[in-house]
């Protein structure tokens, strides 16, 4: 199939390269110059594992390629993803300009049956807008819009699109269905399920998930924090819960809260799209409100260790992407802690595998950066642990000691057993667990 796919961002780029690794012909358009012509040069912008190789092969064999031509790109489409971005506005809700803009230039350019679909997390009712758009230039045979939400999870997102737990399809149209069924075959040959479904009712379905995954991680936070209070172990709560099948193990991790590019604008956006018909969405209102307050917990805890004021201290800090496998940072936990010490009077010196550069064109010189984990320990007072990368969970704690001038550990991310940091003699305090006073203090 022709494919175009307008927005190369972090769900434009895995969308159009997966689709070419099945035989697709895929062209991805993008305003940014630049930005193409690195891609054309075979450079992503993005760190996600396995995309590379993808990206390589079909760029390679000529089934994906790069422009900033709307009108060259959509040339021989029979669909359209439109994969732009949609970021929170000031009041929260999000702003569709780009979708709507394109759609408006797509009106002028579409001279042949062709189904448009939203790729992007859009609003309920964006669907409608889209087909409204198009439908004032063009003739409502010529077109047919589709809500097809993404449910990538970064860092496994070639695995989630190549192998889907299930593909959500938004249209009531047989001749737009026939031609979605035909591209999504060769992902869900081992039986997982397609479900299709009216727009408007594929548009909720991504907020809806998110929004549910988000208030898990911010109850479950709320839990540890009571747990902290009460003397309880918040990973043996976490286990006896999660063993019950009506609840399921995951999302059941305490830490800093949630960042990245879906959970914080989805859940801000459901909570504006409830206000605007008139509904108070409690719960939602709740989980951002904790989500903002947590991020604060692990700073909390390294200023009072200190004794209220961080000046001239120095801390080490491990990990700095929203999660693990990826460099983006976007309403990442480490941004908010980063500027608490920075207030607090603290040096902080970063160490994280792939998303330095991404914190450095936000806090330049204030921060300064690691070429190494254990180099950040390097005369700093304490390590806080914000991410949890494999390659932080099972490190040299000889070496630690040793580099850091003060044994102590702040773990968000839990990802020490409280036995093993008590035989190795830290200080140590986590997210919803006791806190391990170090045997001798440096």
């Amino acid at each position: 199939m022709n494919i175009a796919v307008i927005g190369t961002g972090y769900v434009g780029l895995v969308t159009g390269t997966c689709f070419s690794e099945t035989g697709n012909n895929v062209v991805c358009v993008d305003i940014d110059e630049a930005k193409v012509e690195k891609l054309k040069a075979g450079e992503i912008p993005i760190f996600e594992p396995g995309l590379e190789i993808l990206f390589e092969r079909n760029a390679r064999q000529g089934r994906l390629s790069f422009t900033t031509s709307l009108e060259e790109g959509i040339k021989d489409a029979e669909i359209i993803f439109l994969a732009l971005p949609t970021p929170p506005g000031e009041d929260g809700s999000a702003d569709l300009s780009y979708v709507l803009g394109v759609a408006a230039e797509l009106s002028q350019l579409i001279e042949r049956y062709t189904v448009v679909v939203d790729k992007s997390t859009v609003p309920v009712g964006t669907a409608e807008k889209v087909h409204a758009i198009l439908a004032d230039k063009l003739d409502e045979r010529l077109f047919d819009v589709v809500s097809n939400p993404e449910f990538l999870r970064e860092g496994v997102a070639v695995e989630d699109f190549m192998k889907p737990d299930r593909v959500v399809v938004g249209t009531r149209s047989k001749r737009a269905r026939e031609l979605m069924q035909r591209l999504y075959e060769p992902f869900v040959r081992q039986g997982n399920p397609v479900y299709y479904m009216d727009e408007r009712s594929a548009e909720m379905t991504k907020y809806a998930a998110n929004s549910y995954l988000a208030t898990r991680i911010s109850f479950m936070n709320e839990i540890a924090n009571l747990c902290e209070r009460l003397g309880a172990d918040v990973d043996m709560v976490r286990l006896g819960m999660g063993s019950d099948s009506r609840i399921g193990k995951r999302f059941l991790f305490p830490g800093v809260g949630y960042g990245g590019s879906c959970f914080p604008k989805d859940v801000q956006a459901l909570a504006k799209t409830a206000e605007e018909s008139g509904y108070d969405f409690r719960i939602l209102n709740s989980v951002m409100g904790v989500n903002s307050r947590q991020k604060e917990v692990l700073a909390e805890k390294i200023i009072r260790y200190f004794g209220g004021s961080l000046k001239g201290k120095t801390i080490a800090l491990w990990g700095l992407a929203f999660k693990p496998n990826t460099d983006d940072i976007r309403e990442a936990p480490a941004l908010s802690i980063i500027t608490q010490l920075l207030a607090a009077g603290a040096q902080v010196r970063a160490f994280d595998p792939e998303a330095m550069e991404n914190v450095r064109s936000i806090f330049g010189s204030r921060v300064s950066f690691a070429e190494g984990q254990y180099e950040a320990l390097d005369g700093a007072d304490a390590l806080a642990i914000v991410t949890e990368w494999h390659v932080f969970r099972s490190p040299s704690f000889q070496i630690i000691r040793e580099r850091l001038s003060q044994h102590a550990i702040f773990d968000g991310r839990n990802i020490y057993d409280l036995d093993d940091m008590q035989k190795e003699g830290f200080h140590y305090e986590s997210i919803g667990r006791a806190t391990i006073e170090a045997k001798v203090k440096a």
